[in-house]
């Protein structure tokens, strides 16, 4: 069953994505979220290789994620959601914390990429008068950022990209959203996120080989 589950995947979030029509709109959230129920249940299937803890934490973000799905409509409400979400994704990113001077010092063009994108979405929140929501963009973009440079922390390369791939889907529906149109920013959205989403699931099974120490020379 587990490997059918990534075809199945696949089969509706490109359904949803190219087939299902805007309207009626309870049947476009319907299908929105079934790619996500079936990447939770290939999340609950996979074997919890870095540890059950790890695998639970994953998979109450996913839960939450697929609430900001359904309530995006609310955009407070599915922000909320979906920032519960990246607080669990942190949480386990930081459990499995692999010390890497490298990558250590990713946090140098993360942090440049938050201060970046917060400064766009202020001036734009300024300029349409959405003043409210200054504070939790900015609070989700903190979040989000950190959630990425957790991941990268993590050594784990399918949570590293689902991690990327998270952030390209919320900085374009973000940018979309409330700095300038973006070409076919739907579909950028969606394949990013369920792209994303897949790999963070699939990063639970995904165990870390640690690097052998080298024999010292004996002269």
């Amino acid at each position: 069953m587990n490997k059918i589950m990534p075809a199945l995947i696949l089969l509706t979030g490109l359904l949803y994505i190219f087939i299902i029509p805007a309207e009626p709109h309870a049947v476009k959230l319907i299908f929105k979220a079934i790619p996500m129920i079936l990447i939770i249940a290939y999340a609950y299937l996979q074997p919890a290789g870095n540890g059950k803890r790890f695998q639970t934490i994953l998979l109450a973000g996913l839960i939450f994620c697929v609430l900001g799905d359904v309530t995006l409509d609310n955009f407070i409400v599915g922000l909320s959601a979906f920032l519960i979400g990246h607080l669990f994704y942190l949480s386990g990113f930081f459990g499995q914390w692999t010390f890497s001077f490298w990558r250590l010092v990713t946090i140098v063009p993360i942090g440049a990429y938050a201060v970046y994108i917060g400064f766009e979405l202020l001036d734009a929140l300024s300029k349409s008068g959405d003043d409210g929501l200054k504070i939790p963009v900015l609070v989700y973009v903190t979040a989000i950022s950190l959630m990425g440079w957790a991941a990268i922390m993590s050594g784990n390369a399918w949570a590293i990209a689902g991690a990327m791939l998270f952030m390209a889907s919320d900085s374009i529906l973000a940018w979309n959203k409330f700095i300038s149109d973006v070409a076919n920013s739907d579909i950028l959205i969606m394949t990013t996120y369920y792209a994303a989403q897949f790999c963070i699931a699939t990063c639970i099974g995904f165990k870390i080989r640690a690097v052998p120490k080298q024999k010292a020379m004996i002269p």
